[in-house]
């Protein structure tokens, strides 16, 4: 008999290979660039093949000019039908093919969650023909040997097509209002005759769109109201000591200087003293999106990045899956083997083996739960490898944050003076740190600070050391950073923890958004405020939560797929009907704000220092490359400088410390954006140059790009 299991990516196909081999060495077949693997045992040949992703997409059931819309009848296809950028997985559909034709028993071990067996499930009914009705499923939450050995002796009898059915009807949701409004939007946009430019919008991106247009529109429409603070201080054995006066904020200066009048070298009176003890509870596992803020608050990791990173450890069996929405650790997870790991690991020998002496492990459970997976946590293994920073970054937080589960709480005691002089009164507050517990094992990510306060008691007497009022102004609302992004998206329930970062990811990419606080571009407050007018429904969080709300509950048999496409179809036509009949208003005003982003996206405000004509990024036409080059190339001007040849380009607002220029910030997918400075490398490479006359220019695109790094390098020295 042979078996053949399918993977969701070729890096868990030779874990899943190795652990299933009875020697632990299975065989490896390269088959038109494709890896497949054979493991033997004493029963058995098993085959082991993966995907790369999605192999088949939703796509119109007729082929249809992408100038076409509204379009409503729709199909699975092969992805490289469906986008040419795809054409490579045409030899993954084949290979899979001819597998399938050889094998009795088929097993679904994509990873367990919806994205993963809605892959399985497509592959094995359309490339194995049919062979979904019989798969059986392998469900594991670690690419551990032991939890893969464990898993497939314990093989759910069918497939989960629950979560299938879940996954289907997300994917045809997405197409349904993705490709329409988005098509609507480019070509109402092209026909008038400006040039091409994407423009999209989504059942998930538009909503999260607006959360960052209505911050923009209330931090431009915000007006500062100032106040006042009084800013006082008192001294006791060398130690000065900030005082804080019982108004927090003064509302008009003429109150703040009689403060100031009446306090000014004074002397005031303790008047009371207070304690108290205050535990505090260790945090809870990590969820993704906690795993992400928390990745973000430390490393400055944006939710993309993190959950590349997190995917590689999971990969390398060093984590458990982390697209999880769990903050509880089952027991069954093995407690005490897991630490036991953590303890061979020298840095945290000393911490762990403090927790395998404990009586009893019990973690602290956080409230929300995934019925597929628990939270992500450390699987005890050391790494095989050297691990980049950014990933040692990662394990070493996951780990920190497993063994704080199992701490006691902290013990805080919170101290507070109070002082008067005559009808004022100002405060002292301290904090000290009695008992340490789980801060202990979480630090450096825990605060363990403790302010102490000088040694007074009811009755004491101390002068004023230093008193004034300090005007200040009230601020807008903080904008948005890609994290505190995402944790909206969340509370609001709009996206998936599995797309919400891409989400974000796409907004820049469309030139929707830009920086890290992040700000709405002209484009963005266009496409909200057209959508707002003519279809207000589609940027509803409340609505777009509803659809997900449904979804789950495909999920748990309480709404059918045909249902929910029916109900939503019933939105959509009416909505496609309104902005079809509004088109040219539409095309009209978004080609005018498309052009002029176009040309301010590619633009510098710095001028050309050889003849002061407006610098801009080019790509060759011969080469493909990108640079910045001079408008006054027609009247003979020759400056330019390079750029990184990846990721998306934008000019930022920013400029360079060291020679004023503007920098420019690269964005690619999974990784954090890398801001640079063109003239700072075009200087060094020239001076480079100039000290060692053999040197040669960088040879590729890819050389010229690392060299870039060193300028990256100043800038965040700066």
């Amino acid at each position: 008999m042979q078996t053949l299991i399918v993977c969701e990516k070729p890096d868990a196909a030779a874990r899943v290979a190795r652990a299933l081999d009875e020697d632990g060495d299975p065989r490896r077949i390269e088959t038109q660039g494709v890896t497949v693997y054979e493991s033997r045992n004493k029963h058995e040949t098993i085959v082991i093949c993966s995907a790369i992703g999605h192999l088949y997409a939703v796509d119109s059931k007729t082929r249809t000019s992408r100038r076409y819309y509204p379009v409503w009848d729709f199909d699975w296809k092969p992805k490289h039908l469906i986008d040419k950028k795809s054409a490579r997985l045409a030899r993954w559909i084949q290979v899979i093919s001819s597998l399938a034709n050889k094998a009795d028993r088929f097993i679904n071990a994509c990873d367990y969650d919806v994205e993963g067996s809605l892959i399985g499930y497509t592959i094995l009914r359309y490339a194995c023909q049919g062979a979904d009705s019989k798969a059986q499923r392998m469900k594991f939450s670690t690419m551990t040997e032991k939890e893969l050995r464990s898993a497939y002796k314990t093989l759910a009898p069918h497939l989960d097509i629950q979560l299938v059915e879940a996954g289907r009807t997300r994917h045809e949701l997405d197409w349904l209002y993705g490709i329409n409004l988005s098509r609507l939007l480019t070509q109402s946009a092209l026909k008038q005759n400006r040039g091409y430019s994407t423009l999209s919008t989504g059942r998930v991106q538009g909503p999260t769109l607006k959360f960052v247009v209505d911050r923009e529109e209330e931090i431009q429409c915000f007006t500062p109201t100032p106040f006042w603070t009084i800013d006082a201080t008192l001294t006791q054995n060398g130690q000065e000591y900030t005082l804080e006066y019982e108004k927090e904020k003064v509302s008009t200066l003429a109150e703040a200087e009689l403060v100031v009048k009446d306090c000014k070298n004074s002397i005031l009176e303790v008047e009371s003293t207070e304690s108290r003890n205050i535990q505090q509870s260790p945090p809870y596992p990590f969820d993704l999106s906690s795993l992400q803020s928390e990745a973000y608050r430390h490393f400055g990791y944006t939710p993309s990045r993190t959950l590349a990173l997190a995917e590689k450890l999971y990969l390398e069996a060093l984590i458990s899956y982390p697209r999880t929405s769990s903050q509880k650790l089952p027991p069954d997870i093995g407690y005490s083997e897991i630490l036991h790991g953590i303890a061979n690991m020298a840095q945290y020998r000393t911490l762990a083996t403090k927790l395998t002496l404990q009586n009893s492990l019990h973690p602290i459970q956080g409230s929300k739960d995934d019925p597929a997976h628990p939270a992500v946590y450390p699987t005890g293994e050391s790494p095989k490898r050297a691990l980049i920073q950014p990933e040692a970054n990662l394990l070493n937080l996951i780990i920190k944050r497993f063994m704080s589960a199992f701490a006691e709480p902290s013990l805080r005691e919170s101290s507070k003076l109070t002082l008067k002089k005559d009808l004022h009164r100002f405060f002292l507050r301290g904090t000290r740190l009695l008992r340490e517990g789980w801060i202990q094992f979480y630090r450096p990510y825990a605060s363990d600070e403790s302010q102490n306060l000088p040694d007074l008691k009811v009755g004491d007497k101390i002068p004023i050391t230093k008193i004034e009022d300090i005007q200040k102004f009230t601020e807008p609302p903080p904008r948005y950073n890609p994290s505190s992004l995402l944790l909206e998206m969340e509370e609001e329930n709009i996206g998936t923890k599995a797309t919400r970062a891409e989400i974000i990811e796409i907004l820049y990419r469309r030139g929707y958004i830009k920086n890290i606080r992040i700000e709405a571009t002209p484009l963005a407050l266009k496409i909200i405020n057209l959508l707002n007018k003519h279809c207000m429904l589609i940027l509803d969080p409340a609505f777009t939560a509803r659809l997900e709300t449904a979804m789950d509950n495909i999920q748990t048999l309480q709404a059918t797929r045909s249902h929910v496409i029916a109900e939503t179809l019933d939105h959509l036509r009416p909505i496609m009907l309104g902005l079809i009949a509004r088109e040219d208003e539409i095309g009209s005003q978004l080609a005018e704000v498309v052009v002029s982003q176009r040309i301010a996206r590619l633009t510098f405000d710095f001028p050309c220092p050889q003849c002061g004509s407006k610098l801009k990024i080019i790509r060759s036409r011969a080469s493909g490359k990108r640079f910045i080059g001079c408008m006054g190339y027609e009247k003979g001007c020759r400056f330019t400088l390079p750029l990184p040849q990846f990721g998306n380009l934008s000019i930022t607002q920013t400029n360079c410390k060291i020679c004023g220029f503007q920098l420019v910030q690269a964005r690619t997918k999974g990784r954090r954006p890398m801001t640079s400075c063109a003239r700072c490398y075009s200087n060094k490479t020239r001076a480079n140059a100039t000290e060692s006359p053999t040197a040669a220019a960088p040879s590729t695109a890819q050389q010229a790009t690392d060299s870039l790094v060193e300028a990256t390098s100043l800038v965040k020295d700066q």
